[in-house]
Order: structure tokens, then C-alpha cells, then sequence
């Protein structure tokens, strides 16, 4: 299965900028075996959307609300960011989860609403830097993952270790191995034999310099990368790396 480079941009970029990246994206991705993804800012979304038409690099939100529609002042609707060019959407990021108080149960109403949309969710699971020290980061992963994906799932998961996220931390391969083969046995366990084919891309401070070794461990399906993704030639140096079958 190729492996899924996806960038996040987060809350960067204005439109021209934002357009200018996703060219330049646009130009470097020849010969990349690898699946690309951008996720840019909700305003961005139709000129990246525009600029990407016809490419090989599909373009996803960061966030989508439940409802189709209604009273909901300030939120975008998964319906919404398909009609601006969305195939995909990040779900339940830590900073989510964190500066928004998303639980769970939420991410699970989102992930329903972005598959009935017609947009393949990227579900973020991870644990805190308390969370470890404690020795609680399967347990904390293990109940996001039973409380966050309905039954089935058709989408991707996204392993972030919420401390090392814009840290510049990284944790070592042998602990990102472990918690990808933690998270593929629950996956196995929660959906059978289909949990098998669901990929789980790793995303914490991945960087051109780390990116060979990650996505070369076993069960890294890929890579959610933020801050690198800002850069175009770091990005795709990232994608360089991945796998593209």
C-alpha cells in the first residue's frame, strides 16, 4: 500500500502565499511514489483546491463540524469543504482536542459526517507527555481509538505523541514502532481482518533529516506532517522518502 504524505498546514498561510505553496507542491511531486495530501486553512482551501486541479496532490480540511448545516456560527461543515474542493479531513488533533475540548464522542460524529460527505477522514490519536511518564500511552491511545472510530471505518489514523508536537522532540524508533504495533493489534481487534488495511501515518516533528527512518518502520503507513510542510522543498523531501507501494 503507498504510503500517504499528508501536510498540515494549521493556521499558516494567507491566500496568495497559500496558493504559492501548493504550486510549488504542485511542481516538485513528479516521480514521488508516495500518496500527497495538503491540508491548508479553510479560506485557502479553493485556490489550493484550484491550483492542485488535475495534479496528483489531493487537498483536505483541518476540522469539519457534525452537522450538515445549521446554527453553528464560526464552524464549517464537511459538506462545505467538499463543495471548496476537500477530499480529505484531519480529525481530532490534539490541538483539537486541547484548545477546543474535543472529545471522543465528537470526533466520532465528525468522522460520520465527513465519510456521509464523501470525505475520507484522518482520525489523530496521542498521548501527553504526563500521559507517558505515567506509563498510560497505550491505555490513553487505546481508549481515543475505542471512542473515536465508528463501526466500520474507512479511513486513516494519525499517531501524533501530543509532546513532541512542535517541540522538536522526537521519540525514538524503537518507541514509535511499538505504539504502531499497539495501535495495528487494536485495530485488528476492534474491525477484524479490515483493520489490516487501514493506514497509520506517524506525525511529530517529522522532519527531511528523520523522515527515512520513520516511514521505514514497520506499520508507519506514512506521515502527518505540520511545521515542515510550510516549506515546500522540505515537504517534498519528506514525500521523497515515503513509499510508494
Amino acid at each position: 500500500m503507498r504510503q500517504l504524505i499528508a501536510g498540515n498546514w494549521k493556521m499558516n498561510k494567507l491566500l496568495g502565499e497559500a496558493a504559492a505553496l501548493a504550486r510549488a507542491v504542485r511542481q516538485g511531486a513528479e516521480g514521488i511514489g508516495a500518496e500527497l495530501l495538503v491540508c491548508p486553512p479553510f479560506l485557502a482551501l479553493p485556490a489550493v483546491a484550484e491550483a492542485l486541479r488535475g495534479s496528483s496532490v489531493a487537498v483536505g480540511g483541518q476540522d469539519c463540524h457534525m452537522a450538515p448545516s445549521g446554527a453553528h456560527t464560526g464552524d464549517v461543515s464537511a459538506p462545505m469543504l467538499k463543495d471548496a474542493g476537500a477530499e480529505w479531513v484531519i480529525l481530532g488533533h490534539s490541538e483539537r482536542r486541547q484548545d477546543h475540548g474535543e472529545i471522543d464522542e465528537h470526533v466520532r460524529e465528525k468522522v460520520l459526517a465527513a465519510v456521509a460527505a464523501g470525505l475520507t477522514p484522518i482520525v489523530c490519536v496521542g498521548e501527553t507527555e504526563d500521559q507517558r511518564m505515567a506509563g498510560r500511552e497505550t491505555e490513553t491511545v487505546g481508549w481515543q481509538l475505542e471512542g473515536s472510530l465508528p463501526k466500520p471505518f474507512a479511513g486513516v489514523i494519525a499517531y501524533e505523541p501530543v509532546w513532541a508536537i512542535g517541540t522538536g522532540k522526537t521519540p525514538t524508533e524503537a518507541e514509535v514502532a511499538a505504539m504502531h504495533a499497539f495501535i495495528r493489534e487494536e485495530l485488528l481487534r476492534q474491525f477484524g481482518e479490515a483493520g489490516r488495511g487501514i493506514r497509520i501515518l506517524y506525525g511529530g516533528s517529522v522532519k527531511p533529516a528523520n523522515a527515512a527512518s520513520l516511514l521505514g518502520l514497520p506499520e508507519v503507513g506514512g506521515a502527518l506532517v505540520g511545521g515542515a510542510s510550510l516549506v515546500a522543498a522540505d515537504f517534498l523531501a519528506i514525500a521523497r522518502a515515503g513509499q510508494g507501494a
